[in-house]
């Protein structure tokens, strides 16, 4: 007969675990909530960024420009920057970006290409040194909702690879983030730049908002209109000096831009495990309780079997 004491005992630490569930829930809630804020609060630095790197682009065509940022070698080398996370309990969010990772790195040995990593957060820092992987640079303990701050000294270390040769081409592996429910790893070149990027001015963010008391996630499209510069127009310095100013900004908005992409997506997957945990929970203490009331029946029929046997004994 299960021990009636052992069946509360878990009952209790089951509760204790669900309100740990749900409370990290409404952590992670709170934190997606500031990642949302902080791409809209960054969108007006972005938009006119790209505004003048679109204008520049039709009046210089930055293919004829000899800028190092611009310039693509034979790849004999790969920089490969994996974002992951420093903390669990996120679902598959750290394993999924690992794994793609994984299968870049092995596509890059196929293909006979050395390759340099370089790694944020302690998850993929972890995995990559037990294996004994060629890493550059690493970068843990970083801000849950990034700042523009890590953003520059992440590209400073990637600029720094390119500049000097070390590699020829940086890659990008990030977790998009589509929803609160959904997001999946992506591969973006970062360097050298590709001019055909700027091109594309299309752009969306994304806004928590809530609805009949559930938390979901809307798309909002955003489109940079620009305008060509006049063609008169005098540039106290020379175009190319102010394009090769401005392509290390428009590699730390990428990279910002990735970084909020992949905590936001961290940050959502932490909600659907939080929230599966809780409703596992509450499925567990139900089957619990059952167990326990059954076996409380059990034990005061036994009881009562006992007593009615011994009346019957002394009758």
């Amino acid at each position: 007969m299960p021990n009636l004491k052992d069946i509360r005992d878990r009952i209790q630490s089951v509760k204790n675990t669900k309100k740990i569930t749900e409370a990290m829930y409404l952590v992670a809630a709170a934190k997606v909530r500031r990642a949302q804020e902080q791409v809209i609060a960054t969108r007006p630095f972005a938009d006119q960024l790209a505004k003048v790197l679109y204008a520049l682009e039709a009046r210089l065509q930055f293919d004829q420009a000899d800028l190092p940022l611009l310039k693509k070698r034979t790849v004999k080398s790969v920089g490969v920057l994996v974002i992951s996370g420093d903390r669990g309990l996120c679902g598959a969010y750290n394993t999924n970006v690992i794994r793609r990772a994984e299968n870049r790195i092995n596509e890059l040995k196929n293909e006979g290409i050395n390759y340099q990593l370089i790694l944020i957060g302690r998850k993929a820092n972890q995995y990559f040194e037990r294996r004994n992987q060629p890493i550059a640079a690493s970068f843990t303990n970083l801000e849950q909702v990034p700042t523009s701050a890590e953003a520059a000294q992440v590209a400073d270390q990637l600029l720094s690879l390119f500049l000097s040769e070390t590699v020829d081409k940086v890659e990008l592996i990030y977790t998009k983030f589509v929803s609160l429910i959904s997001s999946r790893p992506v591969i973006q070149t970062l360097l050298p730049l590709d001019p055909n990027t700027l091109a594309d001015a299309d752009d969306e963010i994304f806004r928590l908002t809530s609805r009949g008391g559930q938390l979901e996630v809307q798309r909002e499209k955003v489109t940079t209109e620009t305008q060509p510069l006049p063609q008169d127009m005098i540039f106290e310095q020379d175009p190319v000096q102010i394009l090769d100013a401005l392509l290390p900004l428009y590699l730390n908005n990428q990279l910002l831009r990735a970084l909020q992409e992949s905590a936001s997506s961290e940050l959502a997957a932490r909600m659907t495990a939080m929230n599966n945990a809780s409703d596992n929970a509450k499925d567990l203490i139900s089957t619990l309780t059952l167990s326990y009331n059954k076996a409380r029946q059990a034990a005061i029929t036994q009881e009562i079997m006992e007593v009615v046997g011994g009346a019957e004994a002394l009758g």
